[in-house]
């Protein structure tokens, strides 16, 4: 069980916390589209949704070449109420606000499972389904 002191630790760095937050509005979510969605590198996304599993806050599972993420659901009920909080104060307010509004563009692309390259929210960039 996580503390409140190492909770509000992990939610002290901006990547982790609109990670949480997508997470909380959403079921599960692809570190590809959290690496569209907040615009930065697949390896950087990783290593703190390592941090969020560690800390037992976040689940993963593997589905094919994907790793997708989802909220315990062992969480204490004062961890999900903070969690909730904070999600609801902070929906209009930006970056979260445009986070909200990708996840909703990219679950149309349907990114993790198209097997056609679909263009990135980056122009550089094409995802495609790797084999």
């Amino acid at each position: 069980m996580i503390s409140p002191t190492e909770l509000f630790n992990l939610l002290s760095d901006q990547t982790r916390l609109r990670c949480m937050l997508l997470l909380s509005k959403e079921k599960e979510i692809c570190v590809c589209e959290f690496s569209q969605i907040l615009k930065s590198i697949q390896p950087k996304i990783s290593r703190h949704l390592a941090y969020l599993r560690k800390s037992g806050l976040v689940l993963d599972e593997r589905k094919e070449q994907w790793v997708y993420y989802r909220l315990s659901h062992d969480l204490t009920k004062w961890t999900k109420q903070i969690i909730l909080n904070i999600s609801n104060e902070l929906n209009e307010e930006e970056p979260y606000k445009s986070d909200f509004r990708r996840i909703n563009i990219l679950r149309k692309q349907d990114l993790c499972t198209n097997t056609k390259p679909v263009k990135c929210l980056k122009k550089s960039i094409t995802c495609k389904k790797l084999k």
